[in-house]
């Protein structure tokens, strides 16, 4: 099986990788409506984890400076990831990825909004550059809100997912259990069960 090819999503070239989609059909006279609702939910960062489920992660999102923010997500913000089990131990039990990509698409039958984040370093202690994910700094998971004329989706594109070996030894061997487990299909449930929860809009 290949990735598939999505314009705004990075080019596989290494690891592993996972296309999670998630559709709804609505009645056409209530799309806009409930793009709206999504919309509202996809810019929530901090809320995403009431989306995914009780075992799933809970998100912060933070501006380029480290500082916790209330508000919709820019390029260049960082999102603090908190995972189920063991984290990195040098950011706190933390992963980290950082926004390098905001997309917005529209034309008069589509809405598309993407969102792409790599792992990147620990905001709140700025002088570290260290990669803080149990993903390298190659991987990118891009987040993709749209809508047509007959239903809305939610997905969640992954690429280039290998383990972050450069870390300390007990960070390396968490890294590659973790990330091992996301290339066999578990992040992929879990990233379903948020796309899922985007689209129960009833």
């Amino acid at each position: 099986m290949k990735p598939k090819q999505i314009e705004g999503v990075p080019e596989q070239k290494s690891g592993g990788f996972h296309d999670t989609e998630s559709k709804k059909q609505f009645e056409h006279h209530l799309i806009s409506q409930k793009f709206e609702i999504l919309k509202k939910r996809f810019f929530s960062v901090n809320e995403w984890g009431n989306y995914g489920g009780e075992a799933f992660a809970a998100f912060k999102l933070y501006d380029d400076k480290g500082n916790a923010v209330e508000r919709e997500p820019q390029k260049g913000d960082f999102v603090r990831i908190n995972i189920p089990g063991p984290g990195e131990t040098e950011a706190e039990g933390y992963d980290w990825v950082e926004i390098t990509d905001l997309c917005f698409c529209q034309d008069t039958i589509s809405e598309s909004i993407m969102m792409t984040c790599r792992p990147s370093r620990d905001p709140e202690h700025g002088q570290n550059k260290h990669i803080a994910h149990f993903y390298s700094s190659e991987a990118s998971s891009t987040f993709m809100i749209c809508r047509s004329s007959t239903h809305l989706k939610a997905a969640v594109y992954g690429r280039n997912e290998s383990p972050n070996f450069d870390a300390q030894f007990i960070d390396v061997v968490r890294n590659m259990m973790v990330a091992a487990g996301g290339i066999v299909g578990i992040a992929k449930i879990q990233w379903k069960e948020l796309t899922d929860g985007f689209l129960d809009l009833n």
